[in-house]
């Protein structure tokens, strides 16, 4: 079981590795390859992180886990929850969502977004009990799926 902890600055590097592995799927699923999660660098990651909360899975000391989130006012915001495609399917992504629950209490309402064609992401997050509350279309090729959970 991987061990879910807050990353640091010096996790950063190796999370934007991990970012770039994990969103290859993304990138066919949508057949494109300049999506942010792809194109962000480093300096982008580390002033992200000044803003959001980043936590990091890791399992035999290698990051292969992480997910961002943004607290606000009895709600917060997730986002790019990544795993390695080589330790997929193996409950990490379940346990970083859990971690991040169980992490902030006065918090009564989370919120996250994944694309129209990521059934994997959709039915994930709908395991969960996370709910579809909006659509919106980014372009032709993309609408943006929001889900909510009531804690």
């Amino acid at each position: 079981m991987p061990t879910i902890t807050r990353a640091n600055k010096a996790d950063l590097p190796e999370i934007l590795r991990l970012q770039y592995a994990a969103y290859q799927s993304e990138a066919e699923i949508y057949d494109d390859y300049m999506i942010q999660p792809l194109t962000q660098t480093l300096e982008q990651l580390e002033r992200e992180a000044e803003e959001w909360i980043v936590f990091k899975a890791e399992l035999s000391g290698r990051i292969v886990g992480s997910v961002r989130v943004r607290p606000g006012e009895g709600q917060c915001t997730i986002g790019k929850l990544i795993v390695h495609p080589d330790v997929q399917n193996r409950g990490v992504g379940k346990r970083l969502m859990k971690a991040v629950e169980d992490s902030f209490p006065d918090v009564n309402t989370i919120e996250l977004f994944t694309g129209h064609r990521s059934e994997r992401n959709i039915q994930f997050y709908s395991k969960l009990g996370y709910e579809i509350f909006k659509e919106e279309e980014v372009n032709d090729r993309l609408i943006l799926v929001y889900f909510r959970k009531e804690l």
